[in-house]
This record gives C-alpha cells, sequence and structure tokens, in this order.
C-alpha cells in the first residue's frame, strides 16, 4: 500500500518506521530538522506543507491508499485529510487532534470533514489511566466488542494464581489466560506452564468473569480515594472528566496560572494548586503517603519519572507516568514507576487497522508492541469458517481469546467452530499475525 504521512514528529517517524518495512511510505514534513530526521529512514521524504494540495498531488496522493495526518496541529491535520478526500476518493484519511472542541471521545469518524479516523491520543491515554486507578494490580485494560469482552494486564506476585501449572489454577471458564510478560519476553501460555510472582499476566473473557478476577486481586473502593496528578495540560483536562465521575478526592499541581483558574473553573469538586510536581516541600505538604495514586502526565518524560520517584520515596500507593519516547516506558517501570503509557500507541493501533486487510475493528499493542489484541468480524469464505478450532492449524504464537455470536461471547475450545459475522477476539505475537491474516482473508 502507498501511505502518505503528514509530520515527523516523534509519532509520525515511528509510524514511518514500522510502516515502511511493507509499505511504500512518503513522509511530508514542513521543519527541516524533522525533515532531516526522518531521510534517514526507507521512506521517501518531502519538505513542505501536507495541507498543500499542490504538495499533495507531488506526493502522489491519487495513488495512494491511506494518508495519516499526524503534525502538532489539529487544525493541519484536518485540512490536510479534507484536502486529501477533495483529490481522491477512495482514499482512507487519519488525523491526529487534541483539543476537547473536536472530539469527545479516543477514535471518532468526521465523515463531513473528509476524515475516516479522527484519533485524540490524549483522552485514549487518560482513559487507560482511568482504568488502571480503578484496579490495583492492573497494568492495563481494554474493553472489545462493545464491552462484552475485556483484557485486564496484572501483575501476579504473590496470590492464588501464582504457583499452579494453569491446568490446575481455579481461573473461571468465561476467561482465559492468553499471555505471560516474563524477563522482557512475551509467551503464549499452555496448560503446563506456571506463573511466577514476578510475571505480568493477560487475561481475556467475559466481563463479568474479568470483575471476579479484579475482586479477588483487590479492587479498589468507588470512593474516597486520594489521587493527585501532575499536569494540567490536555491529558490532565481528560483525566479529570473521567475521575470526576467518581467520588474521588482529587488534586491536581500545574505550573500555569491561568491554566489552573480555567480547571478550576471547569472542576469545582477538584483542589487545583499553582506549583512544580517535582517541588519536594510542596509534595510532602500534600501528604504523598496518604495518596491512592499520584499520576504525571506532563509532556516532559525526565520531570514525569522525578515527579514520580519522589511521590514513591514519600509513600504513594501506585504512581502511573505518560511517557511521550517510546523508548522510555518501558524504562520507567524498570527504575520502580509501576505503570508507563505512551500515548502514541493509540494512533499506531489505528493505523494498523487500516492496513490490515482482514476486517479488523480494533487493535491494541502491548508491551512496547510485543503482542497485539486483534478483534475482527470473520467474513464469509476464509479458511477460518465452519471447521472445528482443532482442525485447524492455527500459528503457534497466537490464540483466539473469544468468539462473539451475536450477544453470546464463548471462551472456544477445540469443538469450537466460527461462523461469518461472528467476532472474534484474537491474542497474538507479531511474527504470526501474516499467519492469521490469512486464516481470515
Amino acid at each position: 500500500m502507498r501511505i502518505i504521512i503528514i509530520g515527523a514528529g516523534e509519532t509520525g517517524y515511528h509510524i514511518a518506521q514500522n510502516l515502511s518495512k511493507k509499505n511504500d511510505v512518503i513522509v511530508i514534513e514542513k521543519q527541516k530538522d524533522a525533515y532531516e530526521l526522518v531521510e534517514e529512514l526507507d521512506v521517501q521524504a518531502i519538505h513542505g506543507n501536507g495541507a498543500d494540495i499542490n504538495v499533495l498531488q507531488n506526493a502522489g496522493v491519487v495513488k495512494a491508499g491511506l494518508i495519516v495526518a499526524v503534525t502538532g496541529m489539529d487544525e493541519i491535520n484536518i485540512l490536510a485529510c479534507m484536502a486529501a478526500k477533495l483529490l481522491s476518493k477512495n482514499i482512507k484519511t487519519i488525523a491526529r487532534v487534541s483539543s476537547p472542541d473536536y472530539i469527545n471521545k479516543p477514535v471518532d469518524s468526521r465523515e463531513e470533514l473528509g476524515v475516516d479516523a479522527m484519533i485524540c491520543p490524549e483522552l485514549s491515554l487518560a482513559r487507560e489511566i482511568a482504568k488502571v486507578i480503578s484496579v490495583p494490580c492492573a497494568v492495563s485494560i481494554e474493553d472489545l466488542v462493545g464491552g462484552k469482552v475485556e483484557m485486564m494486564e496484572f501483575e501476579a506476585k504473590n496470590n492464588s494464581i501464582t504457583g499452579k501449572k494453569l491446568k490446575d489454577s481455579d481461573i473461571s471458564d468465561c476467561c482465559i489466560i492468553t499471555g505471560i510478560f516474563r524477563g522482557g519476553k512475551l509467551l503464549i501460555p499452555h496448560g503446563e506452564d506456571i506463573i511466577r510472582a514476578d510475571d505480568k499476566v493477560f487475561v481475556v473473557g467475559k466481563t463479568e468473569a474479568i470483575d471476579t478476577m479484579r475482586a479477588s486481586f483487590g479492587e479498589l473502593k468507588d470512593k474516597d480515594e486520594k489521587i493527585l496528578i501532575v499536569g494540567g495540560g490536555n491529558v490532565g483536562y481528560y483525566l479529570l472528566e473521567e475521575l470526576t465521575r467518581a467520588d474521588h478526592d482529587i488534586t491536581i499541581i500545574e505550573t500555569d496560572k491561568k491554566r489552573c483558574s480555567e480547571l478550576a473553573e471547569l472542576f469545582p469538586n477538584v483542589l487545583v494548586i499553582n506549583g512544580d510536581g517535582t517541588d519536594l516541600k510542596l509534595l510532602k505538604e500534600e501528604n504523598l503517603g496518604a495518596m491512592t495514586a499520584v499520576v504525571a502526565v506532563t509532556n516532559k518524560d525526565e520531570k514525569n519519572l522525578l515527579c514520580l520517584l519522589l511521590a514513591k520515596e514519600l509513600g504513594a500507593q501506585k504512581v502511573i507516568s505518560r511517557a511521550d519516547h517510546p523508548e522510555y516506558a518501558a524504562l520507567f517501570e524498570m527504575v520502580g514507576i509501576d505503570v508507563a503509557i505512551n500515548p502514541l500507541i493509540a494512533t499506531v493501533n489505528e493505523v494498523a487497522k487500516f492496513t490490515m486487510r482482514i476486517g479488523v475493528e480494533d487493535l491494541i499493542n502491548l508491551e512496547g508492541e510485543k503482542a497485539n489484541i486483534i478483534e475482527l468480524t470473520a467474513k464469509k469464505g476464509s479458511k477460518i469458517i465452519n471447521k472445528q478450532l482443532s482442525d485447524i492449524n492455527f500459528p503457534r504464537n497466537a490464540i483466539i481469546s473469544a468468539i462473539v455470536k451475536d450477544s453470546k461471547v464463548i471462551v472456544p475450545s477445540g469443538r469450537h467452530t466460527i461462523e461469518p459475522g461472528d467476532k472474534v477476539v484474537i491474542f497474538s505475537l507479531p511474527d504470526a499475525i501474516e499467519k492469521v491474516e490469512k486464516l481470515f482473508k
């Protein structure tokens, strides 16, 4: 596929680097330093304004299948998609936006503006953080198939699930352990495998079954939780929107006085403090030892890290960080941050959906793109239809985690079959995705 990427910042560079392995990628960038950096990749780089119709024509937009606009300006991204649609009716368009003026959910469609997928990484990040706060042991939580299926990644530690073979564990029949992250590697588990206390474990199943597992690991109360947020930008704003729906005791620290006034007006039940989240005296005054969670979401990774290391030292129960550089997330967790989340992953996921031609409805990268959760609709005529799963040569590094027939959720065994129209949830390592695609084409 010919893919045009507008914007060669952190997100654009990362997407170009990934897609150029199997696609014809063209990157348009106006800033000279970013343009020169992307020239090092195996892509065609064009120095110019991606919203300019002449530049898009020179890039061969009429032959492109997808355009991804990820500059730092919402209006440029939307305008670029509109211009691309004017030049080519068949092209698919993706625009990244940040402002609440344009979007109120992580991913939306704005066909009237010529945008097939509008993505707000900041809102996606805020929702993921809010979910993680709700469950002490959770590293990440994702809803699938319209909320009928849920995936939870949790830290095993020492509990009822550790030290036993999977076939002997008391996991509900309505969910399945689909992956184990151990020693920097993701494993597809089998019945003889044993979960260790330092593993991260991925569970997929019916939402109510996952809820039962949450309770067994000690879910937080619905109210009176003390949460401190550092950073009142777009992510901080979206996070306040998510968390103020429950009865939490929330404090937010922001350096900009004007922004503090805006947040105080928008969220009257939140304590807004004008200050620096790395000010040790201020953190002590806020009694971090009593905090259920401290979240750092400024746009500076180093500041987030320092703030949370101080919070951890002062006794905060759980610390969660935004990490804008993809490689930093794993490093943050190595030095003691409980959860570090990179906001560009939401955009990467959405772009990957458009490059897979098997009816993918959701795609989630896990542990720095070491694995994927794929949600798709089975099509008539594909190789996997109307056969018992035990008779299909399914890739060893992938597992069918759930099948949804109408509203019925099935955690499958070898005797089950997939029929046209079924929603299928698959946990896959990267090297198995091509084989999965062939089965569902």
